[in-house]
């Protein structure tokens, strides 16, 4: 409770703020009292909704909603606070001054200079691009689905496997769902791509696999591929994040998301792998659980297990939840994985892409590898950015991915 005071002070000081904003932009009384009453009615949600949580079922709509109205309306007014806070930091350095040179010209009944109604004006227009980004996010974004087609090339790669193409799936979050219509579209998308292999990167619910239920004839759907579905588990996954009256509901909840992924037609990897045959050349795609370096994250993952009967020389597709596994462990180890994919980001949900010519979310100051491809020490991660959403009701600049990789053999 008490780690909510901070927050509760920011975004008291932003309704403070905007109300003065307001209040200079207009004299109109109805005007104002309109934006008073918006306002209460926003907070009146948000605060059911979050009420609405329950630690027994983890998220629900109403609170991913409310995560998603506080972005949406706060994020703005924190902007025009800090302009009108500097502006504010600025009328007293220049009252400071006046009152220092005692000219006579200077009314010494009013110290501070007249807000700028300029800078007010100005705030609101640099806030209306955030609100009109994240509504878009909200109403449209979180269903927008993205093709992203890499070709990768390795030197050590099969001949036999030049031009082997790999879909991956990630995030799926079947609990944060509530359009039908959007996702068989996205499942034809899959299905349109015509891969070789589909590989999902673990999170396929929320915490629970009844979230699944509503969902399974949609992506059922999903076609077989030549070279089979395969799947790993998430952190999601493990129903670690809500409370269990045993700890005998917690494990059938889990073994009841582990029978989802046959029930999908996917086989699911845990901690082991399965050799892809053509003509004499292999390929080996390995699943582990999941691994995430960050203290809060479970270490089920074990490479050592997962390789067993794999050798160094062999062309290996790994596929690990949390990137930060990466790093920490995957790199350096001595079986040699020479592709890793990976999701759980989620890019954030929240950022700005403009190939070639910016990239960046808030997740990148916590996680190296967030989105994309990336390549190291002649190794590669390719990191999704999710099929779903979660925690907040939408996707801003960072839209939902289905990720298509052709592999070539380096000449």
């Amino acid at each position: 409770m008490w780690n909510l005071i901070p927050l509760v002070f920011v975004l008291a000081l932003a309704e403070f703020y905007t109300f003065q904003a307001v209040k200079q932009i207009t004299r109109q009384r109805f005007f104002r009292i309109l934006y008073l009453l918006c306002s209460a009615l926003v907070v009146a949600y948000i605060v059911y909704g979050f009420s609405r949580f329950d630690r027994s079922s983890g998220q629900n709509h109403q609170s991913m909603l409310a995560a998603a109205l506080i972005i949406l309306f706060y994020l703005p007014k924190v902007l025009i606070t800090l302009l009108l806070i500097l502006e504010d930091v600025i009328r007293i350095i220049r009252g400071i001054v006046q009152y220092s040179k005692r000219e006579k010209t200077v009314d010494k009944s009013s110290f501070l200079p007249e807000r700028r109604k300029f800078i007010t004006q100005l705030a609101f227009g640099i806030a209306a691009i955030p609100f009109a980004s994240v509504l878009y996010g909200i109403t449209i974004g979180r269903y927008k689905f993205q093709v992203h087609k890499h070709v990768l090339t390795f030197e050590d790669l099969p001949d036999a496997f030049d031009g082997f193409t790999i879909t991956q799936l990630s995030d799926i979050h079947s609990g944060s769902f509530d359009n039908q219509e959007k996702l068989e579209y996205a499942v034809d998308l899959i299905n349109q791509q015509q891969s070789d292999i589909l590989l999902f990167t673990g999170d396929l619910v929320n915490s629970l696999a009844g979230e699944m239920i509503p969902w399974l004839e949609v992506f059922k759907k999903i076609e077989q591929h030549p070279f089979g579905n395969y799947s790993i588990l998430g952190n999601h996954d493990y129903g670690e994040y809500i409370e269990w009256k045993t700890e005998e509901e917690k494990q059938r909840n889990f073994e009841a998301i582990c029978k989802l992924s046959p029930a999908l037609g996917f086989k699911l990897l845990r901690n082991e792998n399965v050799r892809l045959q053509k003509g004499t050349d292999s390929l080996v795609i390995v699943g582990v659980e999941n691994w995430g370096e960050r203290a809060h994250f479970m270490k089920y993952g074990d490479l050592d297990q997962a390789t067993n009967g794999v050798d160094a020389e062999d062309f290996k597709v790994l596929l690990s939840h949390d990137p930060s596994h990466w790093d920490a462990k995957i790199l350096e180890h001595p079986k040699n994985f020479q592709l890793t994919l990976s999701g759980h980001t989620h890019g954030s949900q929240f950022g700005i892409e403009i190939p070639g010519f910016i990239k960046w979310s808030p997740i990148q100051y916590v996680y190296k590898q967030w989105a994309g491809l990336y390549e190291k020490l002649g190794k590669m991660i390719y990191v999704n950015r999710g099929f779903g959403y979660h925690a907040y009701q939408g996707r801003t600049g960072i839209w939902p991915e289905i990720t298509v990789l052709e592999l070539r053999k380096k000449k």
